[in-house]
């Protein structure tokens, strides 16, 4: 069953479409029903019974799931990818809205936070996305798949500027099986508003159209300002920078960098996670982000349309052009409500009432 999306449906009144897809062999045919069920392929912490559940939550038919052979090429990828970054909005509401103020990264305490909760609409932060997403993918059937670690620049007015931060961020990397040459893709779930809306190749200086309005990105590879170590001979390697500009008559702005070769572990970003999520000098703990991209088109096709955005109780939106604001939340009640109607996020008592006191709390000033 489709899930419903009265936030999408409310602000740009989409019908939800999405292609058939080719088959080809994953599942082993040796297995049983039952072992189909509980089959936790590629090392996923999901089982296939999880990525129907998954499937059904995201809107895709069970051609999509590993039993019917989908063909496991760009198309397929991306269709999955899309519906992931509009199922799912970057959020970081445990951390303000949540009686222990924490966040955890447990693979089934995502997926039931995500996917079986009935308090449906829920989404993450960048890491909660991206390991959630990282073994969905596993279980969907690609096995070339890493975690690298991802330093980024802080906004200015608006802008990326400054040095590069410490590692605060993730990617997945995936290698697309049977390309000759191998190509690797950049699956940025969890960035938000000016991340990567589909499965970015990791090429450099190639220019994509990112969906929505005449924004382009691009990846370049370089050396960072505070990189002391630059001996190729001797193993240094630069970084790829994700790039951006609002159109094509403005300037690139680096966002951020990382090493493909340098793979992060699920153990790292728990350490990661715990500056993130729990200390004060971060962004993140005095901060109520939310970003929901949003998908539709005409008959027979699936897009993203665009984006609704909030920070702290400033609501804004881009349906393809200009952003505008469109709401200043001033209370709890507000923020609350616009949470519900607008993002399509339903929170507890229990949940609205823990921000009390926190930084974040909006008190009608």
């Amino acid at each position: 069953m489709t899930p419903s999306r009265p936030a999408d449906d409310r602000l740009v009144g989409f019908t939800l479409r999405y292609p058939m897809m080719q088959k080809s062999r994953f599942i082993d045919p040796t297995l049983t029903m039952a072992d189909h069920d509980n089959f936790k392929p590629n090392g996923s912490a999901y089982t296939l019974s999880q990525v129907s559940q998954y499937l059904s939550y995201v809107g895709l038919d069970e051609s999509y799931h590993p039993s019917s052979h989908p063909v496991l090429d760009l198309d397929y990828l991306t269709t999955i990818f899309q519906a992931q970054i509009t199922s799912f909005p970057y959020e970081n509401l445990s951390i303000h809205y949540n009686p222990f103020h924490r966040i955890l990264l447990d693979p089934q305490h995502l997926f039931t936070k995500l996917v079986t909760s009935p308090r449906r609409g829920r989404g993450g932060y960048c890491m909660e996305l991206s390991i959630f997403f990282s073994h969905i993918l596993r279980a969907l059937g690609f096995s070339l798949i890493h975690y690298s670690g991802v330093r980024n620049r802080n906004r200015t007015n608006g802008t990326p500027q400054g040095p590069y931060n410490g590692y605060v961020h993730l990617v997945n990397i995936l290698t697309l099986p049977n390309t000759n040459p191998a190509q690797q893709y950049i699956l940025d779930a969890g960035f938000g508003g000016d991340g990567p809306t589909f499965p970015l190749p990791l090429t450099e200086h190639l220019i994509h159209h990112n969906t929505i309005g005449t924004q382009q990105i691009r990846y370049t590879r370089d050396w960072l300002p505070d990189q002391r170590f630059r001996d190729e001979s001797k193993g240094a390697l630069k970084h790829w920078i994700y790039e951006y500009r609002n159109s094509p008559e403005k300037p690139w702005n680096s966002y951020y960098a990382f090493v493909p070769e340098h793979e992060f572990t699920e153990l790292d970003f728990e350490n990661l996670n715990v500056y993130l999520s729990e200390c004060e000098r971060n962004h993140q703990t005095y901060t109520v982000l939310v970003i929901r991209f949003l998908r539709g088109g005409e008959e027979g096709e699936q897009k993203i349309k665009g984006k609704v955005m909030m920070v702290q109780g400033e609501v804004k939106q881009n349906l393809g052009g200009r952003t505008e604001l469109v709401k200043v939340c001033r209370t709890e009640e507000e923020r609350t409500e616009v949470l519900k109607e607008v993002f399509g996020i339903n929170l507890t008592e229990e949940e609205k009432g823990a921000i009390r006191g926190w930084a974040s709390e909006l008190k009608g000033e």
